[in-house]
C-alpha cells in the first residue's frame, strides 16, 4: 500500500561542519530583574523561583510575573503551518485543529494579566486502530493519558487553575478524569467540537464499512474510493455521528465542566472559535468565586449526566467513562439499578446519527439547542438537579433560565431551518413526540447463562424492523464463534469457507481486557449495519463497542472468558438466544442448546459448567506487557463494571495480600 521511498544521501544523515562552526557558546540572559522579595527568598520553595527564572528563560517579561498561574492541557496532535496546511499530520481531525482553542484561551488569560502554560497529552484514533493491534492500546491509553495529564498539572505547583481541551474516544474522558482527580482546583473542560458533514457524500462512520460492502459486491472500487475521500467536511472535529467522541462532548457539558451550547460545535466555525475566550473567561470566574471542580462534580451532577446521556442515546463506552470519572471524583459510582433507573425515566429525545430514525448529524443536534436544549426538556419532566453549580460559576437553572430566552437559542435553531431546512423540534424533541416516534430507554443490561455478571446493549441503535409490536428483540440462532476479530471481520466479508449468514449469532471471545485490552469490534458492527443482512444478525462479545455500532450487539459480557466467563466455553452451532425488552429496559443472552438441538435450562447449566473452555482461547500473542498490566491492574481494582479505573487501595491491598501469601510460603519451615 505505501511506496517505499529512496534513500536519502548519507552525508545529509551526519551533518555538516558549517553547523558546528557557526555556533554560539554562550548568551546574554534576559533583561531585569525578577519580582523576588526577601520572604520569599526565605520562606518560598526553591522551586518557585526557578519557575521564574525559567518563564523569563522562556522569553516572558520578567515585570509580568505576578499574575495568577493557569496551565492548560490538551490532547493536540500534529503540525499546522501558518496556513493551516499540515506539516505533520496528527493521528485524527478530533486533536487537529485544537491547538488553536489553546491558543486563543491562552491569548486571552495574558490579556487578563494572568500567566498561562499549555502541556500536551496526545491522543490515539479508534477508527485508525480499527482491525488492527493498535486497539490494545486504546482503552488503557484513557487510563494512562488520565495519570499523565494529573501529573502534568501537578507539576506546575504554583497553578491557580486548570483548562482541560480535548475531542475524541479517549482523549476527552482522559482530560475529565485529570480535572476531576484534582478537584481542589478551578476548572474548566472545553470540548474540541465535530466534523461537518460533507455534501454528496457518506459519513465518517459509514466510510468504516467499505471494505465490508465492496467485499460482498455492494460498492464499486471507484465508489469506495471517492466516497473515502470525501467524509470530512472539515479538517477538524470528532466524527459527525453521536458516537463515544460526541458523547463524551454531551457528557463534559452536562456534567457542568463545559460552557453551556459547546459540546457538538463544528470545529473551525464562529461557535468553536469563541470556545476558547469563553473558557478562559469562565476560568477566571471560577477563580475568582473560589469554586473548584470539586464544587461542580457532585453526586447530583453525575445523575445529570446519567440523564443527558440517557436522552441522547449515547454511546455504551460512557458506562466505563462515567463510572471512572465518578471515582476520579471521589464520588459513589453509578451502579447498573442506578444505570438501569435513570434510562427508565426518560426515552431518547434526540434524533442522531447513527440511531435513528432520521439521524442527523452532529452539527445540527449542536444548531437544534445541544445540550441545554434537551435539559430544558429533562427539567420539564422533572428530572434534573438544577441547584448544581457549573463553569460558568451559576447554577444549571440560572443557566438554562438564560438559555430558554436567549437571542443565541433563537438564532441557532432558526439557522438550522433556513439553512438545512430542518426542524429543530425533529432533531431534539420533547418525551411525548419522542415516545409516538418509538424512541425509548437509550441501554439494556441483559443477563442469562452467557452472561452472569451482566451486559449491554444499545436498544436504541436496534433496527426497528427486527423489533415487535410489543418492542421486544427476539433472536434464536446458531453461533459463530471467534477468538479473533480478523477472523470474524472475514467471515462477515464473506471472504471464508463459511462466511456469516442472516440469523447467525456472532460470538467473538477473549476480546475483554485480559486478552486484547477490550478491543472495540466496530469493524464488525459497522459492517453489520450497512449490509442488508446484517440487522438479522446478532452479536456477542466480552469486549466492547465504537459509539457507532448499531444492531443487537451485546457487548462488555462478563465475566469475560479469560477470567472464566460462561461465553468462552460456547461453540459452533450451539443455540443461542437473545431477548431485549425496549420497553421495560430488560434483557436476556442464553445458551438453549447445542448443535442446533434445544436443551432445557438445566441441562443448559449442566453442559456450560462441563465444558472444557474454547480451545482457542487465549490473550491475543500481540497483547503489550504494558496493556497486560492495565488488564491486571484494572481487574484488581473492580473490573469492567467498575469503569476499569485504577482503584489504588484495593490494589495495594491485593499486592500486600500476594506479597505476604509469597513470604509465607518461600518461609524456612521449622521442625520439631
Amino acid at each position: 500500500m505505501h511506496r517505499k521511498l529512496d534513500p536519502p544521501p548519507l552525508d545529509a544523515v551526519l551533518g555538516s561542519a558549517n553547523a558546528v562552526a557557526a555556533g554560539r557558546l554562550a548568551g546574554d540572559g534576559p533583561a531585569g530583574r525578577l519580582p523576588v522579595t526577601p520572604e520569599m527568598l526565605r520562606e518560598e520553595p526553591s522551586g518557585n523561583v526557578f519557575g521564574l527564572t525559567q518563564n523569563v528563560g522562556m522569553g516572558w517579561s520578567p515585570t509580568a510575573l505576578e499574575g495568577p498561574q493557569y496551565v492548560i492541557v490538551s490532547t493536540h496532535g500534529g503540525l499546522r503551518g501558518e496556513d493551516g496546511r499540515p506539516v505533520a499530520l496528527g493521528y485524527h481531525t478530533g486533536h487537529w485543529e485544537i491547538g488553536l482553542l489553546v491558543r486563543a484561551a491562552a491569548e486571552t488569560l495574558r490579556a487578563a494579566g494572568a500567566i498561562p502554560f499549555a502541556a500536551y497529552c496526545s491522543d490515539p484514533c479508534d477508527g485508525r486502530t480499527q482491525g488492527t493491534t493498535g486497539m490494545f492500546d486504546s482503552l488503557p491509553y484513557r487510563n494512562d493519558a488520565a495519570v499523565v495529564m494529573r501529573r502534568l498539572i501537578r507539576s506546575l505547583p504554583t497553578a491557580s487553575g486548570m483548562m482541560g481541551v480535548a475531542t475524541c474516544d479517549k482523549g476527552l474522558p482522559a482530560t475529565m478524569l485529570a480535572l476531576a482527580g484534582c478537584r481542589d482546583l478551578p476548572g474548566v473542560v472545553v470540548p474540541g467540537g465535530v466534523t461537518l458533514p460533507a455534501v454528496g457524500a457518506e459519513d465518517a462512520g459509514q466510510v468504516q464499512s467499505l471494505g465490508a460492502r465492496f467485499a460482498r459486491d455492494l460498492v464499486s472500487l471507484d465508489y469506495a474510493a471517492t466516497m473515502g475521500c470525501r467524509a470530512c467536511g472539515s479538517s477538524g472535529g470528532g466524527c459527525q455521528f453521536l458516537g463515544t467522541a460526541a458523547t463524551s462532548q454531551v457528557v463534559a457539558e452536562a456534567l457542568g465542566l463545559a460552557l453551556p451550547h459547546s459540546a457538538l460545535a463544528p470545529s473551525g466555525e464562529p461557535a468553536w472559535l469563541e470556545l476558547g475566550p469563553r473558557s478562559a473567561f469562565a476560568l477566571l470566574r471560577l477563580h475568582a468565586l473560589g469554586i473548584p471542580i470539586e464544587r461542580i462534580l457532585t453526586q447530583h451532577a453525575l445523575e445529570n449526566a446519567m440523564l443527558v446521556h440517557a436522552a441522547f442515546g449515547g454511546s455504551t463506552n460512557l458506562l466505563l467513562h462515567i463510572p471512572a470519572i465518578a471515582h476520579a471524583a471521589g464520588l459513589r459510582p453509578p451502579t447498573v439499578d442506578d444505570w438501569i433507573r435513570v434510562n427508565r425515566a426518560t426515552p431518547r429525545l434526540v434524533d442522531a446519527l447513527p440511531n435513528g430514525p432520521r439521524g442527523h448529524p452532529t452539527v445540527q443536534v449542536f444548531m437544534a439547542g445541544g445540550v441545554p436544549e434537551v435539559m430544558l426538556h429533562l427539567r420539564r419532566m422533572g428530572l434534573l438537579h438544577g441547584d448544581v453549580l457549573t463553569a460558568t460559576g451559576d447554577t444549571l437553572d440560572a443557566t438554562l433560565d438564560w438559555w430558554e430566552t436567549s437571542d443565541r437559542r433563537r438564532e441557532a435553531r432558526a439557522r438550522l431551518a433556513a439553512g438545512a431546512a430542518v426542524s429543530p423540534d425533529d432533531v431534539i424533541m420533547g418525551p411525548d413526540a419522542a415516545r409516538s416516534a418509538g424512541m425509548t430507554g437509550t441501554v439494556v443490561f441483559p443477563v442469562g447463562n452467557l452472561a452472569p455478571e451482566g451486559a449491554v446493549v444499545k436498544a436504541t441503535a436496534m433496527d426497528p424492523s427486527v423489533v415487535g409490536a410489543d418492542q421486544v428483540y427476539r433472536h434464536r440462532g446458531p453461533a459463530r464463534v471467534f477468538v479473533d476479530e480478523r477472523d470474524a471481520i472475514r467471515a462477515v466479508k464473506g471472504t471464508t469457507e463459511r462466511p456469516i449468514r442472516a440469523g447467525d449469532v456472532i460470538v467473538l471471545i477473549g476480546n475483554g481486557p485480559s486478552g486484547t485490552g477490550m478491543q472495540e469490534t466496530a469493524q464488525i458492527t459497522t459492517a453489520l449495519r450497512y449490509l442488508p443482512w446484517g440487522k438479522h444478525v446478532a452479536l456477542l462479545t466480552d469486549g466492547r463497542f465504537s459509539g457507532f455500532s448499531s444492531g443487537a450487539c451485546v457487548g462488555h459480557i462478563g465475566p469475560e472468558a479469560l477470567q472464566g466467563g460462561p461465553i468462552g466455553r460456547v461453540r459452533d452451532d450451539d443455540l443461542l438466544e437473545i431477548v431485549i425488552n425496549r420497553g421495560t429496559l430488560t434483557g436476556s443472552v442464553n445458551l438453549v442448546g447445542a448443535a442446533g438441538v434445544p436443551l432445557d435450562a438445566a441441562a443448559c447449566a449442566a453442559l456450560l459448567a462441563q465444558r472444557e473452555v474454547h480451545p482457542g482461547l487465549a490473550p491475543h500473542p500481540a497483547l503489550p506487557a504494558d496493556t497486560r498490566l492495565w488488564a491486571a491492574l484494572q481487574r484488581a481494582s473492580g473490573g469492567t463494571w467498575a469503569g476499569c479505573v485504577y482503584d489504588v487501595d484495593r490494589i495495594v491491598a491485593a499486592l500486600e495480600a500476594g506479597t505476604s501469601g509469597l513470604t509465607e510460603a518461600a518461609s524456612p519451615k521449622l521442625h520439631a
